[in-house]
């Protein structure tokens, strides 16, 4: 049976809900790696050649969405007009495409969907092929300066890759989704760098840089400027500084958002703004925030929120809680089946007094009593069916000097966030 009969497209009049529906029913599969289709659809489109936009596309195991956040709020400040595409969203599906600091509309994004729908005719696109289109026709419309492309899945087969950046990021490399980049960091490497394009700058924000990255970068010619070589910096408990080859500045604010993203951040906009004012920099580097990454949202007892779903962002939690002025730390943590769940609950398992694991109701959610399985025996945990369920148990039992962190996935902290607003997350 043809496509076009089992599922009838909505209309321009359609709600945003019924198109994302659509969108999940018409490919068999979530992830589906390669660039010939989207690619085709992108050129029927006229979305491949951006004229005098720079684009500049994000890739990394983590530290995508907040690089992108500090590089987007320096734009603005300069008066550039600047649009960032991201993925995944937290609470609006709108999230994933924002124009000058604004998510799209409903009616844009169906807009969007219906000029993809009727280019792409007998072509099957993902759901996240059809969200990088959406983006791109949005971005497109308005002639911006600069576009940011958030990489959702390793890079090189990634959707976001079908566009020749101006430049290219490679934020950190570590595993995760190993089932689709590779169960090493070599290999991870090797797919990160498929973004970078010859005789354009490649920054690198990854301090301990697998060989396969800078040798695929030297092999067509890119231009490689990395953290410890071409740009650097250092810090101290109260201030840092960054040292380039356009600026150097000393002294900056703490950050809010990870150091090593601010210092990737600037190393960007060196290529981009050369003569950016240096205060800019230090106001942008000390207030940007971003949801869902180390986001306080309750006070006594202190609430956080962190995405945190791998190894290596466990690690980076991890040292950030331990900074805090904290009597206990309680964790609200409920994960994906195909993370590594063991490495993630292994890093704050010595620091957390007691674990609320919650099951996660999406097809890819593990339940709590696996990941209690994975915890050390003598690790207090108890498990709940939902996070509403965990949220109530952990309130009963933290004092307002306590911390609670809740984190394990986007899901997880998408979820907390709606329950606190009496909201749903879609």
């Amino acid at each position: 049976m043809m496509e076009s009969m089992k599922h009838i497209a909505p209309t321009a009049n359609s709600p945003l809900h019924v198109w994302l529906d659509y969108l999940l029913a018409i490919h068999p599969t979530e992830i589906d790696m390669g660039l010939a289709r989207v690619s085709e659809v992108a050129k029927r489109l006229s979305l491949t050649a951006l004229g005098e936009t720079k684009v500049v596309t994000v890739a990394g195991t983590n530290g995508k969405g907040t690089t992108c956040a500090m590089i987007e709020a320096a734009l603005k400040l300069t008066g550039r007009s600047v649009g960032v595409y991201s993925s995944p969203h937290l609470l609006k599906y709108n999230e994933r495409v924002r124009i000058n600091g604004v998510d799209a509309t409903d009616a844009a994004l169906v807009s969007a969907f219906e000029a993809i729908e009727a280019a792409r005719a007998e072509i099957s696109l993902s759901f996240f092929e059809y969200a990088t289109l959406a983006g791109l026709v949005l971005f497109k419309r308005e002639q911006l300066d600069v576009i940011l492309l958030e990489v959702g899945l390793g890079g090189r087969l990634d959707a976001t890759n079908i566009i020749d950046a101006d430049i290219s990021v490679v934020t950190s490399i570590d595993l995760d989704h190993q089932e689709y980049l590779g169960d090493t960091r070599e290999l991870v490497a090797a797919e990160k760098a498929g973004i970078f394009r010859a005789g354009r700058p490649a920054i690198v924000g990854e301090p301990d840089c697998p060989q396969p990255l800078i040798d695929y970068a030297h092999s067509i010619g890119a231009n490689l400027y990395r953290v410890g070589q071409e740009f650097n910096y250092t810090c101290s408990n109260t201030s840092w500084n960054y040292h380039g080859q356009s600026f150097d500045l000393d002294p900056l604010p703490l950050p809010k958002l990870p150091q090593p993203n601010a210092a990737t951040a600037i190393a960007v906009l060196e290529h981009l703004c050369p003569n950016i004012d240096s205060n800019l920099l230090a106001d942008v580097v000390g207030n940007t925030q971003l949801a869902g990454r180390l986001e306080q949202l309750c006070d006594k007892p202190c609430v956080i929120v962190d995405v945190a779903h791998n190894p290596h962002a466990a690690r980076y939690l991890k040292s950030r809680l331990s900074k805090l002025n904290k009597a206990r730390l309680f964790a609200i943590c409920g994960m994906l089946k195909d993370k590594d769940a063991a490495a993630v609950l292994v890093e704050l398992s010595i620091d957390v007094t007691h674990w609320y694991l919650t099951d996660l109701d999406v097809p890819r959610g593990t339940n709590a009593e696996s990941l209690k399985a994975l915890l050390p025996p003598q690790s207090g945990a108890s498990c709940f069916n939902n996070i509403e369920s965990a949220w109530n148990a952990a309130q009963q039992q933290a004092n307002a000097d306590d911390v609670i962190i809740v984190f394990g996935s986007f899901y997880t902290v998408a979820g907390f966030k709606a329950l606190l607003k009496g909201e749903s997350f879609v």
